[in-house]
């Protein structure tokens, strides 16, 4: 039997810790992109384009860490 077969059931709220994880990284992602790509969305801010772009970036960046955060979560942790 393989290794997946061992592995007990996430309880309930830690199941929903990681719906709510999985649903910040896709919203925090998706801001980024939408402010890297749609520039009329900071218009109102007049922000130059530098800035602009570079909140995108860090937008996307911290993104990618929260998954990482939870991909690679210790399995001894608990919630």
């Amino acid at each position: 039997m393989s290794y997946f077969y061992k592995r007990e059931q996430k309880s309930p709220p830690r199941r929903f810790l990681l719906i709510l994880g999985i649903a910040l990284l896709v919203s925090i992602s998706a801001f980024g992109l939408m402010i890297l790509f749609w520039p009329k969305l900071i218009t109102a801010m007049a922000l130059p384009e530098h800035l602009r772009i570079g909140f995108g970036v860090i937008c996307i960046i911290y993104g990618i860490l929260r998954s990482s955060r939870l991909i690679f979560k210790k399995q001894t942790d608990e919630y």
